[in-house]
């Protein structure tokens, strides 16, 4: 069964303000000073931009949708979402291979869709035992963290592999750089947790009012899953491009 601990006992509002629009923007002048040093470097700020749009759109949009969403009681409409999510993955973390995304679309998919669903029901049905199963509050954001992990330890390998397979190195070496590629982010993250990095989870937990404790385990459950889902997928990946070769 899901731990109460996981909800807490204190409302978050109760720890956490409301950010006003006024605050909001201020939050965003970071990311203003950034994209002039880019824009000053090599005067080129279109990609920054249309990231930074998009960032703000779809927040925007899924703040309204998971209200939506949060209070559904049919697991269709829950599974339709997480297939979105799926599918976008794969597309998106092919970014680093444009040329050959049709063509690996759906070799992307079955990684994923195999190495980050396989631990996502692990987490979800084995480990907290969230009861109904598609519950959504703890569904739909632990399987966007699967899936964003997933995507990006692929496309880091997917842009290892073909780029050492375009330089003439063998396919089972590409495969092997490119899987220590693909979880140099999350194997980083393994040694700055704790010491550098208090992670969004875990700190979300306890400005909520969870025992630091009980938010710390969940934050070692986490890791596991987001490394094995990121690892498996883009072994699962690499493995069947290796072999097409």
């Amino acid at each position: 069964m899901l731990h109460a601990s996981l909800i807490g006992s204190v409302n978050p509002m109760d720890a956490i303000s409301n950010i006003s629009l006024s605050h909001l923007a201020l939050s965003l002048a970071p990311i203003a000073i950034v994209m002039f040093i880019q824009h000053r470097w090599n005067n080129n700020t279109k990609e920054t931009l249309w990231a930074v749009t998009r960032m703000l759109t779809q927040l925007a949009v899924i703040g309204y949708l998971l209200v939506f969403i949060f209070t559904s009681k049919s697991p269709f409409i829950i599974l339709a979402v997480i297939f979105i999510m799926l599918s976008a993955s794969a597309w998106i973390a092919l970014r680093t291979v444009k040329p050959m995304r049709l063509q690996l679309y759906p070799t992307a998919f079955l990684s994923i869709f195999i190495g980050g669903t396989s631990v996502l029901v692990l987490i979800t049905q084995g480990v907290l035992q969230i009861d109904p199963w598609f519950k959504p509050q703890y569904l739909i954001p632990l399987a966007g963290m699967v899936y964003a992990y997933s995507m990006n330890a692929l496309s880091l390998g997917a842009d290892r592999y073909y780029h050492e397979t375009g330089q003439g190195a063998d396919p089972v070496t590409a495969r092997s750089s490119a899987f220590r590629a693909a979880l140099i982010p999350v194997t980083n993250s393994f040694f700055a947790v704790g010491l550098v990095l208090i992670p969004g989870m875990m700190t979300g937990q306890i400005l909520s009012g969870v025992d630091p404790l009980i938010a710390a385990r969940y934050q070692i459950m986490v890791m596991a899953m987001v490394f094995g889902a990121g690892g498996l997928s883009s072994a699962i990946f690499l493995a069947l491009v290796s072999r097409s070769e």
